[in-house]
């Protein structure tokens, strides 16, 4: 037996607001300890605040992304990373003339059980 896993076909995650999410491993793929997305963020895309109940990771690979945490504003750029832990108050968003794409690391996997999105 094998003790290891090509993916090959990422779970697109049906979204509504033209944000691309491929999730290569997470709850898709039977594993709750850890999500990894590859996302593309249209330009002038936002989502509402937040406060998951798990560590996020994110890195730049093109384009800026803006980042509200806790009442601070933080723009990653290209090749830049960002460690929000689980219990910040956060609201992601690309304000941006460019798309942006990241990849995203959740631990535990991300959930909208655990990700306590607010009413816009």
């Amino acid at each position: 037996m094998s003790k290891y896993k090509i993916q090959k076909s990422p779970f697109a995650v049906p979204t509504t607001d033209g944000k691309l999410i491929e999730e290569h491993w997470g709850n898709s793929t039977g594993n709750s300890n850890v999500s990894i997305a590859r996302m593309v963020a249209p330009a002038g895309w936002s989502e509402p605040h937040q406060t998951p109940e798990f560590d996020e990771f994110t890195y730049i690979i093109s384009g800026k992304k803006q980042f509200e945490i806790d009442g601070e504003t933080v723009v990653l750029r290209k090749g830049e990373s960002i460690w929000v832990q689980k219990g910040a108050r956060v609201r992601y968003s690309n304000p941006f003339e460019e798309e942006c794409e990241y990849m995203s690391l959740c631990l535990p996997a991300f959930s909208l059980d655990l990700v306590h999105r607010e009413e816009r």
